[in-house]
């Protein structure tokens, strides 16, 4: 199968030797872990109000879904110079998300630095705890101690500072305890994850009427993994209840099935094409074990100074002076800048699907 891909220029910022290459190349990435992340964000009501504002999660779910596996993927396992490109885009992406917050009425800013980390570290922990949950267990001690600091080696993509990233289990528990009191269960934020968990947007949309069935019913389990890795309160936060014993069986039922796909990387591959095709040419080469072009790492602060970037929080102030202008001084909407230039590093973003549905 490696004639099917192009190796990467390079390793990246970890390389086949990192634990992120373990836990993010493992299936549950790509599945549960994914959409665990992306419901649990939106308890924050800045980024509840910023996925609203735009409405491409409802009008463009396969897109969206596909453009933030992508970019990732990109993190975890792209070469240095695409990524760092990325990661400098992404900013200029984010610059237009901004807004007022109808919960709080006060103001949000997608490259807000606490903003981003609460993204990060729901990403980075809902990848871990879905590989726990469902895949081989939890690492060893050092591991575990790497794979934190490896998110806040990939912390440097974002406006983070990365000192602010917890580096063990404790703190990364603390984190999410500290953040509680900023989470906020709105009526958008319950509507938009009620929308996430029935995770039919994961297949493509050329598929024929007939297998709408199976759409619902692979869709329906994988919302139901998802919803039994969630904690007690956050179940209460979005009024969800599902039985205990079904989280067990679950696990029982899905940690086999992650199992063969991991221990076979052309189902795993085929899968992958079939869910997320504009990821696989990232995480294909890691899969299948092709070797890059070349065995170098950096860090990105590393990539950021080789290939001349600004670091994310100090890129491109004049850009988000413009759209802060627009929102807040004369009350239109931000530009697209940015959003045609991602297209080529981040994926394509598709039509608005008429009659999309609409928050609660």
């Amino acid at each position: 199968m490696r004639e099917e891909f192009v190796p990467a220029a390079d390793n990246g910022f970890f390389g086949p030797d990192s634990v992120t290459w373990k836990v993010w190349s493992y299936p549950t990435s790509i599945t549960v872990g994914f959409v665990r992340a992306v419901t649990i964000e939106q308890l924050d009501p800045n980024l509840n109000a910023a996925v609203e504002d735009t409405g491409d999660v409802r009008s463009r779910t396969r897109t969206r879904y596909e453009r933030t596996v992508r970019y990732f993927a990109l993190v975890a396992f792209g070469d240095t110079a695409t990524t760092t490109k990325a990661a400098d885009v992404l900013v200029k992406v984010h610059s237009k998300s901004i807004g007022t917050d109808p919960v709080t009425r006060g103001r949000y800013d997608a490259n807000n630095p606490a903003l981003q980390l609460w993204i990060h570290m729901t990403a980075w922990h809902s990848i871990l705890y879905c590989y726990e949950t469902y895949g081989p267990g939890r690492l060893s001690e050092d591991e575990e101690l790497q794979y934190w600091a490896e998110c806040a080696r990939a912390a440097e993509c974002q406006t983070i500072d990365p000192a602010d990233v917890p580096r063990t289990r404790a703190d990364v528990a603390a984190y999410f305890e500290s953040w509680r009191p900023h989470l906020a269960a709105s009526e958008h934020a319950q509507s938009m994850t009620e929308f996430i968990l029935g995770t039919e947007f994961i297949f493509p949309e050329t598929l024929p009427a007939w297998t709408e069935p199976v759409q619902k019913a692979i869709g329906k389990l994988v919302g139901k993994a998802v919803v039994a890795t969630y904690p007690e309160y956050i179940r209460k936060l979005f009024d969800i209840r599902q039985p205990h014993l079904e989280d067990l069986l679950l696990r029982v039922v899905l940690r086999p099935v992650f199992a063969a796909m991991h221990h076979d990387p052309a189902l795993y591959t085929t899968v992958a094409k079939f869910f997320i095709p504009t990821t696989v040419p990232i995480v294909g080469p890691v899969l299948v074990g092709l070797p890059a072009q070349s065995p170098r790492t950096m860090t990105p602060r590393e990539a950021q100074r080789r290939y001349g970037f600004d670091t994310p929080a100090q890129a491109h102030p004049e850009l988000r002076r413009r759209q802060a202008a627009r929102v807040f001084g004369q009350g239109i909407a931000p530009s697209d800048e940015g959003l045609i230039e991602s297209e080529q590093y981040i994926g394509g973003r598709a039509l608005k699907v008429p009659g999309a549905p609409k928050a609660g």
